[in-house]
């Protein structure tokens, strides 16, 4: 104020005063403004050093509520990413199942050996006892239809998760939950069977279909929460009490039997009642002459149904091995040729040293042996 009272009194140059007034006046103002700048940030850099609970508690109650309503965790992943997740396993496993029950219906449908990881015939001896036929309906045939209705429900599930909840979901999960309980459930009961009914029997297919089931069942009850518990018990019980009054009354007979040891098979072969024709004539004594054998089971059908192929005039010329010649009871031993031609199926044909297991076309075996078939007149 000082200066601008000389500026009027004494400076001629007005114009020259007002300027640097006017510095002056501007001076104090940014260093006002520039004070309450650092004032305001120093306030908010030290709100921003607050715990989260001193903040406003609205807000963290709005972004609890927003994770909620997408679906998140504590660990943040989203409820669908985890059940894709889960679904997607579910789906692999059931796969797997459905492939290698495929393949043992295959085998028991259409003949041939089972092919068996740990060796020897133990794996065909399963697939061929009275355990493997359930109401008539052969047991890979049962299990390929309950893995491929998981499937069929995992990949549905995984197609549908993350859309709107919808009745139908609940239904499918249901079903899943029904179906993979009775699947262990039928798995426990046939290991039951294998270690005390089939005594000595090992069958890797059966122990890895166990393992499926169980892993099954597990990852399926990992979609529920515990206020379902009390309902799925329920549901489990009611399931797995069906499964094992319906296995006991089809292996009624079988059960009965084998607790009384009684099994007594005598080697009856059934006759061959076709006739051969020349070139079935031709083809096994070609065979013969190059030393193929086939070794086969008189109580197997595929290989009388081979014997049919060949005719009763044939079958005089085909070397024939019979497995187990004093017929088959508890405790009986494959005949020591067998053994030691490693049969692990009947009917197997052993041509030029290499094998050929199930029953066999003869222009089949034709091929295997360099059989020329258009050289035989009909």
């Amino acid at each position: 104020m000082l200066l601008s009272l000389f500026c009027f009194l004494g400076f001629p140059k007005l114009s020259s005063c007002v300027s640097v007034t006017t510095l002056c006046f501007s001076h104090e103002d940014f260093t006002s403004s520039r004070k309450d700048s650092e004032k305001h940030d120093l306030q908010e850099r030290t709100f921003r050093l607050l715990p989260r609970s001193l903040s406003s508690e609205g807000e963290q109650q709005k972004e609890a509520t927003l994770g909620r309503s997408q679906g998140r965790d504590k660990t943040g992943n989203t409820r669908g990413d985890l059940s894709k997740l889960r679904y997607g396993l579910v789906t692999g496993l059931a796969a797997v199942g459905l492939a290698e029950t495929s393949y043992l219906t295959w085998v028991k449908l259409f003949g041939g050996a089972v092919s068996c990881p740990t060796g020897g015939a133990t794996c065909s001896d399963v697939l061929n006892s009275d355990y493997a036929m359930v109401f008539g309906v052969p047991l890979p045939f049962i299990g390929l239809l309950a893995y491929g209705t998981v499937t069929v429900l995992g990949v549905w599930t995984l197609l549908n998760t993350g859309n709107q909840a919808r009745e139908e979901d609940g239904v499918v999960g249901w079903l899943l939950l029904a179906s993979t309980t009775a699947m262990a459930v039928a798995s426990a009961y046939f290991m039951y069977i294998l270690n005390v009914k089939l005594e000595g029997a090992s069958c890797t297919y059966c122990v890895g279909s166990a393992l499926l089931s169980l892993s099954l069942l597990l990852c399926t009850l990992k979609g529920f929460t515990t206020k379902d518990i009390r309902n799925v018990v329920s549901l489990q019980l009611l399931v797995g009490a069906s499964v094992v009054v319906g296995l006991t009354v089809a292996f009624g007979d079988a059960n009965s039997a084998f607790a009384r040891g009684d099994i007594d098979l005598p080697p009856l072969e059934p006759e061959v009642s076709t006739s051969s024709s020349p070139k079935e004539l031709s083809l096994a004594k070609h065979l013969r002459s190059i030393g193929a054998k086939m070794y086969g089971a008189f109580w197997c059908s595929h290989c009388f149904e081979q014997k049919q192929m060949f005719g009763k005039e044939a079958m005089k010329y085909v070397e024939y091995v019979e497995c187990f010649p004093e017929g088959y009871r508890k405790g009986v031993q494959i005949a020591k040729a067998c053994e030691a031609a490693n049969i692990q199926g009947f009917p197997t044909w052993i041509i030029n040293g290499q094998q050929f297991s199930g029953e066999q076309e003869l222009s089949q075996l034709a091929e295997a042996s360099g059989f020329d078939a258009s050289k035989v007149a009909n």
